[in-house]
C-alpha cells in the first residue's frame, strides 16, 4: 500500500504552480502547500496501517487495495466504503472536502458501467477500466475540475469572445488528443498526483470540442495552476490558526498551453451526451456525492461539538435559549447523519452490480446543503458572541512573560483557565472569521454546483409519484355533493 513518504516524493516533480506571481519550486516543501500535503499524506499512512482495516483484496486486480477505490458490489461493500471514507473524514474532522476518495468514487462509478464511454464516436471503456485498475494498484490521489471558468452562464463556450477559453481539442494525433483552454475548479489540484477534467454543465452540439472527459498528471507539459490566495502562509501558528494550518485545500483554475494527452487518458471525446452519461448512467455521480455527504456529516459533528464546548466555557449550557441553539445544531447534523446512513439503507444493485447508495436520501441532504452550512455557523457564532474577538492578538502574547499574566487574569472561564478558553475560541474563529472559514463558508453552499442546480437534482430524484397518487387519493375521497 502506498504510505505517505511514497506520496510526498510523488508530488515533488516539475509541476507548474503559481502562488502570488512566483512559480512554485517544490509543492511539498512550500509553506502554501506543505501543510495540507502532510495532512494527505497522513491519510495514505492511515489507510497503510491494518489495523485501520481501510484496505480490501480488489477482485479487478486480485491485490490488496484501498477500499476507497472499489466498486461496491453488495450493501456490505457499501458499508466497508462508508467505514473507509468516516476514518479519513474523522481524521481530518471534515475539513478536506476533496481526500481521493471523493474522486476516486466517481472513477468507480465509471468503471462499473463502461458501457457508457463505448457509446459515442469511439470506445473508451477499455481505458476507463484500465485507469480504474490504475488507481486500485497505485492509490492515486485524484483531483477534478469539472466547471468551465466563469465568463458567461447567458451563453456556452462556443459563443464566448476568444478561442477555446474553456479547455477544448485544438488537435487530433495519431497518439492523442491537445488541449488548449482553461478549466476550473481543481479543489487540491497543486497537490494531487493527476486531474479529471470535463464538464459537469450542460453543452450543446456546438460545443463538442468541450465535450471531453481525460485524466492529466499534475506535472504534465503545459499544464499550469493558478492558485487562490492561501492561508497557511499567513497563519501565525497552530495553536492561532488550528484549521488554517492544516487544512487549506488550494482550489486552483488549470491553464492548458497545448497539453498533449494520450489516447489511454481520455474517456470521453467530443461527445456532449457522453458528458452526461459518465456522471449519471454509471452511478458515479451518486455514489462520489454520498462519499461527499459523508465527509459533511463529519463536519457538522465537529462544528456541533465545538458549539457545546463553548458553551459550557461560557457557562451558559443549562440556560434554556442556549439548550434551544443547541438542539438546533444537533438536529441539523443528526439529519445529514441519517441521510448517510438511509442512503445505504436504501441502496440497490444495478443491472451491472453496482450497489448505487439510494437518490432519495443523498440528493434531499445535498439539496439542504447550502442552507445547513450557514445556518450551523451561524448558531455557533452565536454561542461565541464576542468572545473570539477578545483573545490576544497572537500567541506570542501568551508567551512574554511580561503580558502573559494579564492574560491569565482577565481572560479565563471558571472551569478553564486562559490558555484553554483562548485556545477554544481561536478554533471557534478559524471555523467561522477567518479567512479560511470564509472560504469554507462559500466552500460548502456551492460544494455540489449552485443551490438552484443542487436542487434540482433532489426535485428529479425524489420520486413524486407515491405522495402524488397520496394526495391524488385523498382528493377523490371527498367531493361537493
Amino acid at each position: 500500500m502506498r504510505t505517505g513518504a511514497d506520496y510526498l516524493a510523488a508530488i515533488s516533480d516539475d509541476r507548474e504552480i503559481y502562488v502570488d506571481g512566483e512559480r512554485v519550486r517544490d509543492v511539498a516543501d512550500h509553506p502554501a502547500f506543505r501543510p495540507i500535503a502532510t495532512t494527505m499524506s497522513e491519510l495514505f499512512d492511515l489507510a497503510a496501517d491494518p489495523s485501520s482495516k481501510m484496505t480490501f483484496t480488489a477482485p479487478e486486480t486480485g491485490a490488496e487495495a484501498n477500499r476507497i477505490y472499489g466498486i461496491p458490489r453488495s450493501q456490505a461493500d457499501l458499508t466497508a466504503f462508508r467505514d473507509a471514507a468516516q476514518a479519513w473524514a474523522r481524521h481530518t474532522h471534515g475539513w478536506v472536502g476533496r481526500s481521493p476518495d471523493h474522486v476516486g468514487a466517481f472513477v468507480a462509478g465509471f468503471a462499473a458501467h463502461p458501457e457508457a464511454f463505448a457509446a459515442g464516436e469511439r470506445d473508451f471503456s477499455a481505458n476507463v477500466q484500465a485507469y480504474h485498475r490504475e488507481l486500485l494498484t497505485q492509490s492515486k490521489y485524484v483531483s477534478y475540475a469539472i466547471i468551465p471558468p466563469q465568463v458567461s452562464r447567458a451563453t456556452t463556450a462556443h459563443a464566448w469572445e476568444g478561442d477555446f477559453v474553456q479547455a477544448g481539442v485544438v488537435e487530433e494525433k495519431p497518439d492523442g488528443i491537445v488541449v488548449r483552454g482553461a478549466q476550473m475548479l481543481a479543489t487540491g489540484g497543486p497537490i494531487a498526483d493527476e486531474i479529471f477534467v470535463s464538464c459537469i454543465k450542460p453543452l450543446t452540439e456546438d460545443d463538442r470540442d468541450f465535450a471531453l472527459g481525460f485524466v492529466v498528471p499534475v506535472a504534465a507539459e503545459g499544464l499550469k495552476l493558478y492558485c487562490r490566495r492561501p492561508f497557511a502562509p499567513a497563519a501565525t501558528s497552530s495553536y492561532d490558526y488550528p484549521l488554517s494550518t492544516r487544512y487549506d485545500e488550494t482550489d486552483a483554475l488549470l491553464v492548458f498551453d497545448d497539453v498533449f494527452i494520450p489516447w489511454e487518458k481520455v474517456f470521453v471525446y467530443r461527445d456532449v451526451a457522453g458528458l452526461r452519461r459518465q456522471f449519471f448512467d454509471t452511478g458515479a455521480h451518486v455514489l462520489g456525492n454520498w462519499q461527499a455527504q459523508i465527509r459533511f456529516s463529519v463536519k457538522l459533528q465537529f462544528i456541533t461539538g465545538l458549539a457545546r464546548k463553548v458553551a459550557a466555557i461560557n457557562g451558559v449550557d443549562k440556560f434554556p435559549g442556549v439548550i434551544e441553539k443547541l438542539g438546533e445544531l444537533a438536529s441539523l447534523a443528526s439529519l445529514v447523519e441519517s441521510a448517510v446512513l438511509a442512503a445505504e439503507y436504501t441502496a440497490a444493485p444495478d443491472e451491472a452490480g453496482l450497489w448505487r447508495p439510494g437518490k432519495r436520501a443523498v440528493y434531499g441532504a445535498m439539496g439542504l446543503q447550502a442552507e445547513l452550512y450557514p445556518r450551523a455557523l451561524s448558531i455557533l457564532r452565536d454561542l461565541v458572541g464576542g468572545g473570539v474577538l477578545q483573545v490576544p492578538s497572537s500567541v506570542a502574547d501568551m508567551r512574554n512573560p511580561a503580558t502573559r499574566a494579564d492574560i491569565d487574569r482577565y481572560i479565563y472561564s471558571p472551569n478553564a483557565p486562559a490558555e484553554e478558553r483562548i485556545k477554544l475560541f481561536k478554533l471557534a474563529w478559524d471555523a467561522t472569521g477567518s479567512e479560511f472559514g470564509g472560504r469554507h463558508h462559500q466552500y460548502e453552499m456551492f460544494y455540489a454546483g449552485a443551490p438552484f442546480v443542487v436542487k434540482g437534482y433532489a426535485f428529479r430524484n425524489y420520486g413524486f409519484e407515491e405522495p402524488l397518487a397520496d394526495v391524488e387519493s385523498f382528493l377523490a375521497g371527498y367531493h361537493v355533493d
